[in-house]
């Protein structure tokens, strides 16, 4: 039996699945606790088996997966326990227990919420099923959660379709679900892998105080570490499908014991690190730059200087709204807004910011895939200054050589009916670089240089791990011996230990071929590690841009103070200030002040100031130096 003390007691725990008639065992022997009203993380990579422990504990298991062992469920309304592994899937005692005494958060909101129902409707659902509760009480209840929750508008919020919320706000919308019935236990499964920085922040704060207020305990699924130390008060380490270490956060942290735990927590980057310090990624890839020598640039040949200039790009979008009277009202979106930065030769320059903040649009600009309204852009190959807004025909194909693309996803950027030598060898067929035999060679090196055996190159994408196709995208951009290569959030979808071999990888083909970088990602600890310089974009502007070392310890401009601010370290002794978080309302300009917004947000009315060091910040147009540096 469950101890008293215990909410959820799982006992050797054992889950296969049957795969082409052999039976692979995904969760070994795995034993666990989760204590009432408290907070239990369970930390490991992507494949470990974390997801299919929350699902066995749902008694959601897929059809071909077999378990053993026991997850004893003490109910504290009547202190019965329940070993949920007992109960059949759909009997009537787990569907009472499934969604009213225990809940979940899923991994991705969009895919979770029905498109066809509004948020109100999908919410109270889990109220009508569990409840003697009549539709007039079940939508009081669901505007008082969903008030709960964060929405300014519950009354509103009930009646919009999931399409029409933002990432964070559909997140919200799926907490308020799971917590609906007041449940004794919340599964939270990486509930903020695909959220900005800040509004993980504040579904961090949001899931602590709910679970405070209604004194559950929580079962929080992550890889992320700096959400364990700001979250946990008890951490379980997982490593296919084997406990390796679990504890009291305190413990973990400051007294790691096992070897895995230790290489997770030197994987992870963070803003101590020391010029020159590399990541030191679980498992090492040998990567054989060797074999692109060809294309390396010799470093004596490079002209110091700008390679890249943006000039004051701006694009615009309307969208049209019908009114009530008929009539066809026009909004102006200004997706980016004035933008002008150089990148110089041989560099990285960091471009962070929020979800729709522009960074991919200006993205999508300088790969030539969207027109912008305004605005120039020139690169300086060294020979020619090339207008990349208007170059045409072959001068276009050419320039298309010199600047290429690493996309966020690794599984939609490669064609999964191609092979990796088709995907690698496109780019060669399609600027005619070389004969059949030239092109193989060419490919060959390009899989030594990210570390993959060239025996792969008959396999399809689907076959390969994240961290593994990632690499093939980043092949497939150096395949032409590009200039300058544009990594739009390269990381953002892999594990921590994944995370530092691909970041490794990316630093030393920079260092060997003399590439030049465009790094934008949401992760300021990523781009703390990879840039040289950052510059820092809010809804559709450069607020402030600087090298590394400056606007990472030093920064300004308020909206900068808030991104970094939001950063939960892997540190027990560094807590997120969700107050300041909250007061600070990071993209919410009227807490910018006079001095960083001027009235009627004209952009004319805004210049950059210089505050020396090549650290310059946006702000009303002879502002004083001594009022920003006071802010």
């Amino acid at each position: 039996m469950a101890s008293a003390a215990d909410l959820l007691r799982i006992e050797n725990l054992d889950i296969s699945f049957s795969v082409f008639g052999d039976r692979l065992r995904v969760v070994k022997e795995a034993n666990l606790r989760i204590l009432p009203g408290k907070v239990t993380a369970l930390v490991g990579e992507s494949g470990s088996g974390k997801s299919v422990i929350s699902q066995a504990v749902m008694g959601i298991l897929p059809n071909p997966a077999t378990a053993s062992g026991s997850i004893l469920f003490t109910d504290p309304l009547d202190g019965s326990t329940t070993d949920i592994l007992s109960l059949s899937r759909d009997s009537d005692e787990m569907r009472d227990l499934r969604g009213k005494r225990v809940a979940t958060i899923f991994q991705e909101p969009m895919t979770s919420l029905s498109p066809l129902h509004t948020v109100g409707n999908q919410i109270s659902e889990a109220l009508l099923i569990h409840t003697e509760t009549d539709k007039q009480e079940a939508r009081e209840k669901t505007e008082e959660m969903l008030g709960l929750v964060g929405f300014s508008n519950p009354h509103r919020t009930y009646d919009m379709y999931p399409f029409e919320l933002s990432g964070g706000m559909r997140q919200r919308a799926m907490i308020a679900m799971a917590l609906i019935c007041k449940p004794a236990l919340l599964i939270a499964d990486e509930p903020t892998t695909a959220l900005d920085v800040t509004i993980q922040a504040q579904i961090l704060e949001l899931l602590r105080d709910l679970q405070a207020k209604l004194g559950m305990a929580m079962l929080l699924i992550t890889h992320d570490l700096g959400i364990v130390a700001n979250m946990a008060d008890e951490v379980v380490v997982i490593y296919h499908g084997e406990i390796m270490e679990a504890g009291p956060v305190e413990a973990i942290f400051r007294d790691p014991q096992h070897p895995y735990l230790k290489g997770l927590m030197a994987a992870v980057p963070h803003f101590d690190m020391k010029p020159g310090e590399r990541l030191k990624a679980l498992r090492d890839v040998r990567v054989n730059l060797e074999a692109l020598v060809g294309q390396k640039k010799p470093q004596q040949a490079e002209t110091p200087g700008t390679l890249l200039s943006v000039s004051n790009l701006s694009k615009t979008y309307k969208t049209r709204k019908r009114s009530f009277l008929g009539k066809h009202e026009a909004t102006v979106l200004r997706a980016v807004d004035d933008v002008s930065f150089d990148i110089r030769r041989g560099e990285c320059l960091g471009l962070v910011g929020e979800s729709g903040c522009g960074k991919t649009t200006l993205s999508k600009i300088l790969m030539r895939a969207i027109t912008p309204d305004s605005g120039a852009v020139v690169f300086n190959d060294g020979k020619d200054l090339i207008d990349v807004l208007s170059v045409r025909g072959d001068a276009l194909q050419d320039m298309r050589t010199k600047i290429q693309m690493v996309f966020q996803d690794p599984v939609s950027s490669l064609s999964p009916r191609m092979t990796v030598r088709n995907i690698l060898s496109e780019p060669l067929e399609i600027h005619d670089r070389g004969d059949s035999d030239e092109r193989k060679r060419k490919v060959e090196g390009l899989m030594a240089a990210i570390g993959l055996d060239k025996r792969y190159l008959s396999r399809y994408p689907h076959s390969f791990s994240g961290g593994q196709r990632q690499r093939i995208g980043i092949a497939r951009a150096l395949a032409l011996g590009p200039k300058l290569v544009i990594l739009d959030e390269p990381v953002s979808a892999l594990d921590v230990s994944v995370q530092a071999q691909i970041l490794n990888l990316l630093k030393d083909l920079q260092k060997e071929l003399g590439l030049t970088y465009l790094f934008i990602s949401h992760n300021l600890a990523v781009v703390d590690y990879m840039a040289d310089r950052i510059a820092v974009m809010c809804k559709g502007r450069i607020v402030e841009i600087a090298p590394r070392e400056i606007i990472l310890r030093d920064p300004v401009h308020p909206y900068t103070k808030s991104l970094l601010a939001a950063v939960p370290f892997p540190d027990l002794d560094r807590p997120l200030d969700f107050k300041a978080l909250r007061e600070n309302g990071a993209a919410d300009k009227q807490n910018w002040g006079i001095t960083f917004t001027a009235e009627h947000d004209d952009a004319a009315e805004l210049a950059y100031a210089d505050l020396g060091d090549g650290h310059l910040v946006r702000a009303r147009k002879g502002a004083d130096i001594r009022e920003l540096r006071g802010w």
